[in-house]
């Protein structure tokens, strides 16, 4: 049987079969329909104006690394007129971070994008090596998803950037909608779908990978021969999350389009009026000015537990009681800096979006 040529220019060899579409295509035609999908999420999103500072979360792993490829080449073939940097969280994991924020300031070089790096311990005092030596390995993930994503609206208020964006795939938001509906929490539902978020008191926040397979994301990383790291954390083979993405895994084998069936399912959703009157209104937090929808932040919450050597009683709002029952917290507990919104983010608020 001769070889099967690209279903899409019906010249080159096809070397692949798209797990988006099952279509058989050749390289360079896949390049260009995932790019182009790409493009098209952020225009019809209308993501970005002319003008913006971009920050990359970049981890060094597959999904940022090509994130940050495919935002320059289209920054580039489009003309979006963007400033583009990294901005890299270092957790202080032993083994994983370390090594993966080695492929971070390779990928600063390839892709001649300014870089910062912000530690948890430089933020709060902390790395997760010490926070898994207090709390064991059952509820880090909790620790480290509020840290994280505080120390990436900080860090790029340093950077003084209008827009953060992350490489959440389609995969990663069909699982977080799998989880919130098998935790019961629905009001989530139309956030964790949303393609861009931002509060009045954070950074703009988008996910250019909406709709994109992991699998895809994967393929278009190794036919580039991008230069990423692949060693999954440390301390995620008991996040609860991973009990989603094999249940995810397993819906995709039977239907392939199960991932973006389940994104459009969360979208659907619609949180009733009574509902939405008992979500609490966002405010800031007294000590470091973060949005909170309590007095005190998530993060400085965490915190204040891990300095006080009860870090278990800060997870959860009902076990907060137990750590007020100990009394107020000292006078040297340790302070989250105070959370200042970039200057360009004020002036940008009122301008047009979308690229043009």
């Amino acid at each position: 049987m001769p070889p099967r040529t690209c279903a899409l220019c019906n010249d080159a060899r096809a070397i692949l079969k798209r797990p988006k579409t099952g279509q058989q295509i050749c390289k360079e035609c896949f390049f260009y329909v995932f790019e182009t999908e790409v493009h098209n999420t952020i225009i019809e999103a209308r993501l970005f104006k002319r003008g913006d500072r971009v920050a990359i979360g970049a981890s060094g792993g597959k999904d940022s690394t090509v994130l940050a490829h495919v935002m320059k080449t289209l920054n580039e073939r489009y003309d979006y007129g963007l400033e583009l940097f990294l901005l890299s969280i270092d957790e202080g994991i032993t083994g994983y971070r370390d090594d993966s924020l080695e492929t971070v300031k390779r990928n600063q070089q390839q892709y001649d994008m300014p870089l910062k790096i912000l530690s948890y311990d430089e933020l709060y005092g902390w790395t997760m090596d010490a926070i898994v030596s207090q709390v064991g390995k059952k509820n880090n993930c909790t620790f480290c998803g509020v840290f994280r994503r505080q120390a990436l609206d900080r860090g790029a208020a340093i950077l003084n950037v209008d827009h953060i964006v992350t490489g959440h795939n389609a995969d990663d938001i069909a699982e977080t909608v799998l989880m919130n509906i098998m935790r019961g929490d629905i009001a989530r539902l139309g956030r964790c779908t949303s393609i861009c978020t931002q509060g009045e008191d954070t950074i703009k926040r988008s996910k250019p990978f909406k709709y994109a397979y992991e699998k895809e994301i994967v393929m278009y990383a190794y036919f580039k021969k991008l230069d990423y790291f692949s060693t999954e954390c440390i301390y995620s083979p008991d996040a609860y999350r991973g009990h989603a993405r094999a249940f995810l895994k397993d819906l995709e084998a039977a239907r392939p389009s199960a991932i973006i069936d389940i994104i459009h399912s969360g979208e659907a959703f619609e949180i009733k009026e009574d509902v939405k009157a008992t979500q609490k209104n966002q405010q800031t937090c007294k000590r470091c000015g973060y949005m909170s929808s309590n007095e005190l932040c998530k993060a400085c919450t965490l915190l204040e537990g891990l300095e006080r050597g009860m870090a278990h009683a800060a997870v959860t709002d009902r076990a907060r009681k137990k750590l007020d029952a100990e009394g107020p917290a000292p006078e040297n507990l340790r302070q989250i800096p105070l959370f200042r919104l970039p200057a360009s983010l004020q002036a940008h608020s009122n301008g047009e979006t979308g690229v043009r």
